[in-house]
């Protein structure tokens, strides 16, 4: 049952009980009146049945907030369930990348970061963005495409750099 479902439940419940309690209280007042309570030994039946009616509000409350929570604030268990996957699987990424990381050289690491940081970059702006040459960011592109971390797409007259779909 779906957290929306059990709220609705809580509330109607909550709903019915109330009506039956303040048909108890009623009557327990009207008996009060009859008896000319605090000063007859039946009244201790009806103080015993008004103490009860004041545990039944705070139970009746709590349903109600329960109830109010539930349809209105609560997240589902899918909803949870698939946040707990997308954070575990960026977690993961986030670990193989650093994997990766530690197996590269300094430039290689340079451009792998920048190029995370802004997938789709074109070669002339990564060129400009790590300070390096045309002939040393093609070298280190190079290297990077055959170790199977990235892929360059033809972009106009450049070409746009992007990670390879593992990370």
């Amino acid at each position: 049952m779906n957290n929306k479902n059990l709220g609705g439940l809580f509330l109607v419940c909550s709903i019915v009980l109330t009506i039956i309690i303040i048909i108890l209280v009623n009557n327990l007042s009207n008996q009060a009146e009859e008896f000319g309570c605090f000063e007859n030994k039946n009244c201790i039946k009806v103080e015993s049945g008004l103490s009860i009616v004041h545990v039944a509000f705070g139970f009746l409350g709590f349903m109600l907030s329960l109830g109010f929570y539930l349809i209105f604030f609560s997240k589902t268990e899918e909803e949870i369930l698939r946040q707990l996957k997308e954070n575990k699987n960026a977690s993961l990424k986030e670990e193989k990348f650093g994997f990766v990381m530690k197996g590269l050289n300094n430039y290689e690491k340079k451009v792998m970061n920048i190029v995370k940081g802004q997938d789709g970059i074109t070669q002339n702006t990564l060129r400009i963005r790590t300070d390096m040459s045309k002939a040393k960011l093609s070298y280190v592109l190079q290297d990077l495409e055959k170790k199977g971390l990235i892929k360059r797409i033809k972009k106009g007259k450049t070409l746009a750099v992007h990670l390879k779909e593992n990370f």
